[in-house]
């Protein structure tokens, strides 16, 4: 997932540098190391995003088609019913 790349030796050269004994300084780095490899990059949040807003669409879409047809039941219920009361009226 990691786009950037980390320099385990040159951290480790730094830690030396820093007063670090080898086994400390190479321990340390590779730790580092290790807790990047699960990092997102901003790479990785763009490619979820742009995954997200198109799921998204699709489910607006949905919901919209479902809105239409609820809709166009709605309205067929009410001229049925108006009819039936129309008719009602007429028999009286």
């Amino acid at each position: 997932m990691n786009g950037t790349m980390f320099d385990a030796l040159a951290a480790a050269k730094a830690l030396r540098e820093a007063g670090f004994e080898d086994r400390q300084a190479e321990g340390v780095a590779g730790v580092v190391r290790s807790g990047r490899d699960g990092l997102a990059t901003k790479a990785d949040i763009a490619m979820l995003r742009a995954e997200l807003d198109t799921g998204l669409a699709a489910v607006r879409a949905d919901l919209y088609r479902a809105l239409w047809i609820q809709t166009g039941t709605i309205a067929g219920i009410i001229v049925a019913a108006s009819g039936f009361v129309v008719a009602a009226i007429k028999l009286l």
